[in-house]
């Protein structure tokens, strides 16, 4: 028997490794099954959240709540796909969401990314507006990074055929904050990224990790798909190409910036590392273990640099990995004690020292939203409170940053019955303490 609990639940799944999920006909030889651990999610709809707040306008007066400062809907629940957020804090305390909007996702190719302003002062949203749309072509996941100089960076993928695996990751910065709908844009390019030959490497990880999860002998789909992997991992268009953000860029105090991405061909993480202010962008060595995507990364006092990831594999635990030389290599990735049951998570270091991360924390579902805090640079997690518990909905793919003012702002997807929305909650710190009475 496997020694990870949840082995069987993603056995249950067969997990799909992409074998429905292959390119467009292109031509013959781009037909391949790909390598993507997919865990099956449950959610449905929601009312009420676990602090008794209503859910139906999504607004919350401050001081309902000692440490809950705001919580409230960026936008009226929307019959269209509303996902993946992004937020930024300005200079002068303007905040900014983007997420995306279509019919679907890598599918819909009517999918572009929004905004919506939240200016200093004001109490409500601005109307969203558009801010990056290929005609054609699905664009995705956002995130967004403000940097020293106070320019808005947007990162997001395109994508080309369809599949998450073609898609390319491009950005778009701002230095011009003041227009009522979206920035003007100075500048935009592609993230394109060259990383070594990692197919020996890679293989040699993931056949390990397979040996040591699952019993023998491997589920016949299961075979096929690794056979497929096998093939494209020494393929360069295969290593280059499908790389996509979610988390928000990690800045070192040596200046050098770290974009976390991760590809859905072989279902691992990589770096995007400047060292010029984002004027160009090349590859780390890729974060590798089984199902390990979507990083959030955070430093130490120390140095070292620790990589919380979603679990896309068996173990229904969140991934970490760790790297001591700036993020150019990265140690393979192992289950955390933090429950996780294939969905978006984000973390962030605030000014005191300490450590927050939001996750979904459950085996299944993401019905339950949960903010962590840990003292020891996340040796620990003390504190734990949730800003979603409910037995049906989905809040889930967080976006979390530390205001200028010490709070935290949090924005999430929100999916009920009635719609989806980005759900913005702002909160002190201690907030999450106080579940403990700490």
């Amino acid at each position: 028997m496997s020694q990870f609990p949840h082995a069987s639940r993603a056995r249950e799944n067969i997990f799909r490794f992409g074998l429905t999920r292959g390119w467009p006909p292109l031509s013959g030889r781009w037909q391949m099954p790909l390598l993507v651990v997919i865990v099956s999610l449950a959610g449905a709809s929601v009312r009420a959240t676990a602090q008794g707040r209503s859910a139906v306008d999504g607004h919350i007066e401050s001081g309902t709540e000692r440490g809950l400062l705001a919580s409230e809907f960026v936008f009226p629940l929307h019959d269209r796909h509303n996902h993946a957020p992004g937020i930024a804090e300005f200079a002068n305390g303007d905040l900014l969401v983007s997420w995306y909007r279509g019919s679907g996702e890598r599918q819909a190719d009517d999918v572009m990314v929004m905004g919506a302003w939240k200016r200093a002062g004001e109490s409500t949203w601005s109307e969203p507006f558009v801010m990056a749309d290929e005609p054609g072509f699905p664009d995705c996941n956002t995130c967004l990074h403000v940097d020293s100089t106070n320019r808005l960076w947007l990162f997001w993928p395109t994508i080309i055929a369809n599949s998450w695996e073609s898609c390319l990751t491009r950005y778009r910065y701002s230095d011009d904050l003041s227009s009522a709908g979206a920035p003007t844009w100075n500048g935009q390019g592609l993230v394109l990224l060259k990383p070594d030959d990692f197919s020996e490497a890679a293989e040699r990880v993931i056949g390990g990790l397979i040996e040591e999860q699952f019993p023998k002998p491997l589920p016949e789909r299961l075979e096929q798909a690794l056979d497929a992997a096998r093939q494209r991992l020494g393929e360069k268009l295969y290593q280059r190409l499908g790389w996509q953000p979610r988390c928000k860029p990690t800045v070192l105090p040596s200046g050098r910036i770290l974009l976390p991405l991760y590809t859905d061909t072989f279902s691992i993480s990589i770096m995007a590392i400047s060292d010029d202010q984002g004027e160009s962008w090349y590859a780390s060595q890729p974060l590798l273990g089984f199902g390990n995507i979507q990083p959030a990364v955070l430093r130490r006092d120390d140095g070292t640099l620790v990589a919380f990831m979603r679990n896309n594999g068996p173990t229904g635990r969140m991934l970490v990995s760790r790297s001591g030389d700036e993020g150019l290599s990265w140690s393979v990735a192992e289950p955390s004690e933090i429950a996780n049951p294939g969905s978006g998570l984000d973390g962030v270091r605030l000014a005191d020292g300490r450590w927050v991360l939001i996750v979904n924390d459950l085996d299944r579902g993401r019905n339950r939203l949960t903010l962590l805090l840990s003292d020891d640079e996340g040796t620990t997690w003390k504190w734990r409170r949730s800003v979603e518990d409910q037995p049906t909905g989905s809040y889930h793919y967080p976006a979390l940053i530390q205001g200028r003012d010490g709070s935290l702002h949090v924005v999430y997807s929100y999916f009920v019955e009635g719609g989806k929305t980005m759900k913005y909650v702002r909160l002190d710190p201690d907030w999450i303490r106080q579940a403990d009475g700490g």
